[in-house]
């Protein structure tokens, strides 16, 4: 909507209102206690504001019929148990999400008290002690949400015995003890199960598989051991599987290559052995994460694993000959005793291989030394690149044997901001995943030589470098490499998808901040990949929760040229703001101006208005020069020039030229409005980018 203010005492007036809907706004200040006498309310949302205040303060106890109560993404604080008492004295409450707020305390035993609860959402708070075992009679309970707060002990046995569970999130606190070997006997309907950064041990439940409806498993950042269950490879519904950084041995299951569904499968920083399978999600390089598993072999040439050794078969062609002289001479007795002597001691002897520790068993605890030595020392040759917040260098990282090149962000601790950067990167990138953004791979907070502080974190590397380096000549020379048409809607198309993901398909939703050309880096393919969330947020985070803070501190939400309006008189960070950014963004692609260019310090304002009075007759005037030169060219090459693809820069019926950039910048300039609620949404943004692409690239 877009509401800005705060909510009127005068809301207590409508006494005949059932639904109240303000979620995703501007409203600030505290929740009026006037709401409490809306005694015919069901539903009550004000999720995403810059709400505040001590929760306890709100009294709903007269709203008896109240069913669905959202307050998430707020700042609102108070002590839990006693801010529950605001709840109202009904049995009815289906929905209850304080998620992303600032309150403390625990879960008071009271929660047992609604009964007809399906939805629970209090993650990301301070919240603390033990999870009680009275939430087990929400029987109906299918969502349960208490991801990183700080809650301790471990889980009642009477918690895994919620049949009605879907989803569950407890990652990011500090809970022991073991999964159950027969949670997926008891949770027949669960389907998103999210256990990472905690301190569970013992093994994986071989039971799993009997959850049917399983999609995501992810407990990474744990103490599990033992061998990856074969029993997973029965889960036919999953498509996020993560168990990385905790201790498991032996080798993959061979049969997860044939898991229909899966697309992402993270099994790094393991002491994992043997061979890796080929097809399935193995067969594309960026589905899967084997990093920190030094004993691995074969695999796809992409993944950079050394090749296994060929078996000898001398020693099994003389045990084999040994078999037949004792089966021909021996009685079978003595031949029995003699092969369990041998598989005694050919267990003996793995038991004392899997006994080895993982010499990298933490994703956090990479060492400063590791990254030394891959880097050269961070020598200046191996330097691709610096920023606001420090530098990017080029290294080779060790995996199974073979190398790894890696891309790696050191901060420059004495900037102001940079640790709060590193914190909010991490922070945004280790629960999110998308196959356009720059996947990381590990980070590293530790000492260097001088017992100096260090951070730093690890990225895939980026062949093809950043988008802006493709766009415009960074030297005296012109550019010799070129995107075509197509290349650059394929980015602007990847860049959409993965806006549209951040925005609608995050929960809580990440807003970027800075998109730009230098934050896009392209893969060998050129397929996009979206990074650099140091100056990121969380959706509808307020001055003084603990990621507000990381980033209040940095000054304007971007870099200039990119930065909406609305965000320089001191409006809040939002989704709006990347659409905007995109739609500039969008602009420069197919101009090849920056909207800083000195172009626009004339008659012409901006980027915007110069693309604006070039439409709709003139937009071949003011596409990039080298595209124009194309077109004029009628041959569709330039020379001197290298494409990207080898192909036609412009590939587009010389007919529909004029309509295809007319559609394009009719979209950077609808995102870039100057109103934020004249802008489109990126879901919607990313539709049509599709449809021009089937129009004029079919």
């Amino acid at each position: 909507m877009g509401l800005v203010g705060t909510i009127s005492p005068h809301i207590g007036n409508l006494t005949f209102l059932r639904v109240l809907h303000l979620s995703r706004n501007m409203l600030h200040g505290e929740i009026p206690r006037e709401i409490g006498g809306l005694f015919r309310l069901r539903y009550l949302s004000l999720s995403a504001n810059a709400l505040m205040g001590d929760l306890a303060k709100l009294n709903l106890s007269s709203c008896v019929h109240l069913r669905d109560l959202f307050f998430a993404r707020n700042g609102l604080q108070g002590n839990l148990p006693t801010a529950f008492r605001f709840l109202p004295n009904s049995k009815k409450l289906q929905a209850l999400s304080l998620d992303d707020n600032r309150l403390t305390g625990g879960i008071p035993p009271t929660i047992g008290n609604l009964s007809s609860l399906q939805k629970l959402g209090l993650e990301k708070n301070h919240l603390k002690g033990r999870i009680p075992h009275e939430i087990t009679r929400c029987w109906d309970l299918n969502l349960l949400s208490l991801a990183i707060n700080n809650f301790t002990g471990t889980l009642s046995p009477s918690f895994f015995n919620m049949s009605s569970l879907q989803t569950i999130s407890v990652s990011e606190n500090s809970l022991e003890g073991t999964i159950p070997s027969y949670i997926g006997d008891t949770l027949p309907n669960l389907e998103i199960f999210y256990f990472g950064g905690n301190k569970f041990h013992g093994t994986i439940p071989i039971s799993f598989p009997n959850a049917s409806k399983l999609q995501i498993l992810e407990v990474p950042q744990n103490h599990l051991v033992g061998k990856v269950p074969p029993s997973l490879v029965s889960l036919k519904s999953i498509t996020h599987l993560d168990i990385s950084n905790n201790k498991l041995t032996g080798e993959i299951p061979r049969d997860l290559q044939k898991l229909p569904l899966l697309q992402y499968l993270n099994l790094s920083f393991n002491d994992l052995v043997g061979e890796v399978p080929t097809v399935g999600v193995f067969a594309v390089a960026t589905n899967v994460s084997l990093l920190g598993n030094k004993k691995l072999c074969g695999g796809i040439a992409e993944l950079k694993l050394p090749p296994c050794p060929v078996k000898k078969a001398k020693h099994t062609n003389h045990l084999k000959l040994m078999i037949v002289i004792f089966t021909c001479i021996c009685p079978a007795l003595v031949f029995a005793s003699f092969i369990a002597f041998l598989t005694l001691c050919w267990r003996k002897e793995k038991s004392l291989e899997s006994a080895k520790p993982s010499k990298v068993e933490q994703l956090s605890k990479i060492p400063y030394t590791d990254l030394h030595q891959a880097t050269d020392g961070f020598s200046e040759t191996n330097l691709i690149g610096s920023g606001s917040f420090g530098s990017v260098y080029k290294g080779r990282f060790e995996q199974g044997g073979g190398e790894q090149t890696i891309a790696v962000k050191v901060l420059d601790l004495l900037k102001n901001g940079a640790s709060k950067s590193f914190l909010a990167e991490c922070k945004v990138l280790r629960n999110i995943r998308h196959r356009n953004l720059v996947p990381i791979l590990t980070c590293c907070s530790s000492c260097d030589f001088a017992g100096n502080e260090f951070k730093a974190l690890v990225y895939e590397f980026m062949e093809n470098g950043d988008l802006d380096m493709w766009l415009h000549a960074h030297s005296s020379n012109a550019r010799t490499t070129v995107l075509s048409v197509l290349q650059r809607l394929n980015i602007a198309i990847d860049v959409a998808s993965v806006l549209h993901y951040l925005h609608d398909d995050c929960e809580p939703t990440v807003i970027h901040c800075d998109l730009k050309p230098s934050n896009i880096l392209l893969d060998k393919d050129l397929t996009a990949h979206v990074g650099d969330f140091g100056i990121s947020r969380l959706y509808s985070h307020t001055i003084g929760d603990p990621i507000g803070e990381q980033t209040s501190t940095i000054g304007l939400k971007g870099s200039i040229g990119y930065i909406p309006p609305e965000y320089g008189i001191g409006a809040k960070a939002s989704t709006f703001g990347d659409v905007y950014s995109f739609g500039i963004l969008l602009l420069e692609m197919f101009t090849a101006k920056r909207p800083t260019d000195d172009l626009f310090n004339g008659e012409c304002s901006s980027l915007c208005e110069y693309v604006e009075l070039a439409l709709p007759e003139e937009v071949i005037e003011i596409i990039d020069p080298l595209l124009s030169a194309c077109l004029e060219s009628n041959h569709g090459l330039i020379p001197d020039v290298e494409l990207g693809n080898n192909g036609n820069l412009v590939e587009i019926e010389e007919s529909k030229v004029h309509n295809f950039f007319r559609s394009i910048f009719k979209i950077g300039l609808t995102c870039a409005s100057r109103s934020p609620m004249d802008r489109m949404h990126m879901n919607e943004v990313s539709r049509e980018l599709q449809k021009i692409k089937k129009t004029f690239f079919a």
